[in-house]
Parts: C-alpha cells; structure tokens; sequence
C-alpha cells in the first residue's frame, strides 16, 4: 500500500514529542515536512525573536526526522504531493486552517478540541463530507486498550449504577494558551472536553446533560474549571468534573451493584505506561496491571482507516458531532 504523505502545521511540542514518533510506525503515512507560519497566518505579526524560534523548532524536526520546512502553512497545503494535515495550532486557529486543508483536497487530523463553537464544527463536518475527506479529532485515549479491558470487565462490579471522571491539573502559567480567550483557552475546551469523550464513551449516543456548572476566572476571561451531569436512555448516570487550577487528577470510578473498578491515568496514559485497575467486590481488592500501549499511534491509525473506509468515516463525524454537541450544551447553560 502506498503511504499517504502527510504534512504539519506548525513545529509544536506535542507534534515532536508524540505525533512524529508515533508517525514513525504508521502502515498509513509518510511525513513530508512542517510549515512555519507566514505572515498574517498567525495572531498578528510575529516579532523577529519569534519568527526564529519557530524556524530553530522546524530545523529540529528536519534535523530529526527529515521532511522539507515549508515557508508558510499556505505553502504546505498548495503543495500537490501533501494529502493529509495534522493540525496542532491553538484551538482558536483550528477553523480557518482545516477549512483551507478541506478546500485544498487535504484529509485533516485536528487535535482536540475540534473547533470552538458548534457552528464551526457543523461547517467543517458538511466540507469534509462533500468533498469525500477524512476528518479526525485526536481524543487518542479511546484507542488505548485499557478502556476496552475496563468494558471486557465492567460485569465483575455487577450492573452499572454511576460513573464518575475528573480530570484537572495545576496552573500552567498565564502565557499557556489554555488561559488565553483569543485562542481558544479554557478548561471546558481542554480538560474538560476529555471528561465530555469519555463520558460520551460509556453512555452512548444519547449521552445529554442534566445540569453543569462553569467557573469563570475574570483576570483571563476564561472558565477555569467545572462540572457536569449526564445521563442517557437507559437512565445510566455520568458526573464529570475538570479543572486547570487544580491538584492533578485524571480518574475514573465505576460503580455497581456488587462493586466498585478504579483507575487513574485513564485520559493520559504515554507510551509504555502500564495501567493499574483496581477492582473491590464486597472485602476483596483485586489490582490488575493492564498492558502499556500506543494510543497515539492507535489514533493516527484510525485517521488512516477513515481515509481508507467511507462508513467509518460517517461514523466519526457524527462523534465530533456528539461531541461539539455536549460542549455547546454545558456552554449554553452556565
């Protein structure tokens, strides 16, 4: 199989440390460079301190991983022999770029959160789909195998009666984009969105929410934390909460009738992190250390097969669909 040749918009952190590696082992890509941005591509004018620190960060990936360094993310996506982008651009930019890679004939692997606001999402999702392209928000914890041992095990605990998922971490510092409005900041947006991806996961496709909460922080113009109740048809309950001010949590807790399953790590698990879950039924504790994995790896090779496979490809827009969905809802009530 020929691979597809896949560039980068933007020579970001989580494009070096986890994308590229990743990329590394696909059967479905070959990376083919990175784009610095031009300008009027970014919010502003870069001042001359920035435009060479983004080209030392290029220079980096070629020097690790070959690929061209294009001069402009306009300049990738014109380029014929490029037929898929990875989006790694602060959310507030996701829009407007995967909208230009649609209209260029491009495939697009944006990284969470897909878009801003549901209209935006709607818009991308009809492109992608008139134009027959693949689009794919990069929620890659679902792919780790850990979530499909918790649901091979689920019955151990006796029927479902809660789910409860947190997922919040310390102040990062006023210049992380998290914290910024103009680029899309937020905890709903960023951790929170997680909470959302997996809450949705368990409950289904008639997931909705019963009551949430914001909590807004003046000084950034942001919400910096919150929470949430979901239900769905068959009256199964999920309670969420996040936050980017917080002491580091990332959990989940199932409970049932008969027990009780626990796990942290869930949303974050790295390459070659090994998962412990911990089981209790009645005065018994049963601690099992699952495989370590690749969900990154897993969720580019699911981009590949929705390149590849028209129906999964539907499947996954209506998940951005649902997703954008929740996140509008909460947004709709605070």
């Amino acid at each position: 199989m020929e691979k597809i040749k896949i560039g980068v918009l933007c020579p970001s952190e989580i494009a070096f440390r986890r994308f590229l590696p990743a990329l590394q082992q696909s059967q479905y890509f070959e990376y083919i460079g990175v784009a610095v941005a031009a300008a009027g591509e970014w919010f502003g004018e870069p001042t001359p301190e920035q435009k060479e620190a983004e080209q030392a960060k290029a220079q980096k990936f070629a020097d690790s991983y070959a690929g061209k360094i294009f001069k402009g993310y306009g300049e990738l996506l014109n380029d014929q022999d490029v037929e898929a982008v990875y989006v790694p651009l602060p959310p507030a930019l996701h829009y407007n770029w995967a909208k230009k890679a649609l209209l260029a004939g491009k495939h697009v692997l944006l990284e969470k959160p897909f878009c801003t606001n549901m209209q935006d999402t709607e818009d991308l999702l009809n492109l992608a789909a008139e134009n027959h392209l693949a689009v794919h928000e990069n929620y890659m914890f679902v792919y780790h195998s850990q979530l499909t041992w918790i649901r091979e095990h689920m019955a151990e605990i006796g029927e479902l009666r809660l789910i409860r998922i947190d997922f919040g971490f310390p102040f990062r510092g006023a210049n992380d984009f998290r914290y910024n409005r103009e680029l899309g900041g937020g905890a709903l947006l960023d951790c929170g969105g997680y909470t959302l991806k997996l809450a949705g996961y368990f409950l289904g496709n008639s997931a909705r929410i019963t009551t949430s909460q914001l909590n807004m922080q003046p000084e950034f113009g942001v919400d910096i934390g919150g929470s949430a109740t979901f239900t769905n048809d068959q009256g199964l309950t999920a309670q969420v909460a996040f936050g980017m001010d917080n002491s580091y949590k990332c959990s989940l807790e199932l409970w049932g009738s008969k027990g009780t399953l626990y796990t942290n790590r869930v949303l974050t698990a790295p390459v070659g992190y090994e998962p412990q879950v911990i089981i209790k039924t009645g005065d018994k504790e049963q601690v099992y250390t699952l495989p370590a994995d690749d969900s990154f790896g897993k969720s580019i090779a699911y981009f590949g097969e929705c390149i590849e496979n028209e129906a999964q490809r539907i499947e996954h827009y209506a998940e951005i669909r649902q997703q954008a969905q929740l996140v509008a809802e909460i947004r709709e009530r605070k």
